[in-house]
């Protein structure tokens, strides 16, 4: 049995991959599997997978895509190590991520997770200092020491600080939780954290750059917004907590998301439903609520031009 599980869910992401998968063998840490699972990957994701003559990798292939979360399910299911990682196809681990953060979990026994800091790269791969500074101050992480998380739930749901890639797990702890849930395309991640959160177990954090994040254009578009804002309001809507400010804080994002949602629909054509959400959110904001409303009205072939002239002049 190994010592640590490493899992790399991917989905037609060849030109990445490979590059995902030397960061694991590159580790310090040699006491690992690494256990890449496809989901239904068109691209040459198998030819790059056949190519690897390593022992330690396994390749779960999908022959039909299953889903987001599904998939990193089936890598977990599959997992045998007392820890385990999953990161993206599209970014890497830094050499010392296995050691430091397994040495973290080892001396720490009451810690159910030990999170770090990140790199950000750009889309070549490129670690960018100065975007990884700015990461770790929106996110909160530029504030933290290293150690035991203080008020957990404030720091998973509220400031975020935590990245799913740059975590690692304690087995058993996440069979306390069943992993992601089933059938989620995004916001699995803030939800498994959040449920660790109120699991009553602590978290480590370590203030080390230990992963590197890739920025890239496929994260972007609207055809990705609409998915992203209809789970967040699933996400948003499991839960109901008890301290009063972060209860707070979950219906405003509950609100802002039902109207960012409603103006996206309404931008591409699905006015009634659109509306409907708007109204439902407008409290967040009465002028975007006011002029999405607004430009519901005009023809669909002209709204994407219109909204793209407002997002163009809120950004300046």
């Amino acid at each position: 049995m190994p010592k640590i599980s490493v899992c790399i869910p991917t989905f037609n992401r060849a030109h990445f991959l490979s590059e995902a998968i030397a960061s694991v063998q590159a580790q310090g840490e040699s006491d690992w599997e690494l256990i890449v699972c496809d989901d239904g990957s068109r691209d040459e994701t198998s030819e790059v997978m056949e190519k690897i003559q390593d022992p330690r990798i396994r390749y779960i292939r999908h022959p039909q895509n299953i889903g987001k979360s599904n998939n990193m399910r089936s890598g977990y299911k599959a997992a045998t190590g007392k820890y385990f990682v999953k990161f993206d196809d599209d970014d890497r681990l830094m050499p010392d991520f296995l050691a430091k953060m397994s040495r973290v979990l080892d001396e720490n026994p009451s810690a159910g997770l030990v999170g770090s800091d990140h790199w950000v790269m750009d889309e070549m791969g490129k670690i960018q200092h100065e975007w990884s500074v700015a990461n770790s101050e929106k996110w909160g992480r530029s504030k933290l020491n290293s150690g035991i998380l203080p008020n957990l739930l404030n720091q998973v749901f509220v400031i975020q600080s935590l990245q799913i890639g740059a975590t690692l797990w304690r087995s058993d702890a996440l069979q306390d939780l069943d992993y992601m849930r089933q059938d989620w395309q995004n916001c699995e991640d803030n939800d498994l954290f959040v449920r660790f959160a109120l699991s009553g177990r602590s978290a480590y954090y370590l203030s080390d750059r230990l992963m590197a994040y890739r920025f890239h254009a496929e994260q972007q578009g609207i055809d990705r917004a609409i998915p992203y804002l209809t789970d967040k309001l699933n996400y948003l809507n499991a839960y109901r907590f008890e301290d009063i400010n972060i209860e707070f804080i979950r219906r405003s994002r509950f609100s802002e998301t039902q109207l960012l949602l409603g103006l996206r629909l309404i931008e591409q054509g699905e006015t009634d439903r659109g509306r409907e959400l708007v109204h439902l959110g407008r409290s967040s904001s009465e002028g975007k609520a006011m002029a999405g409303l607004i430009l519901s009205h005009l023809p669909k072939s002209f709204r994407a031009s219109a909204f793209e002239f407002l997002r163009s002049i809120s950004r300046k």
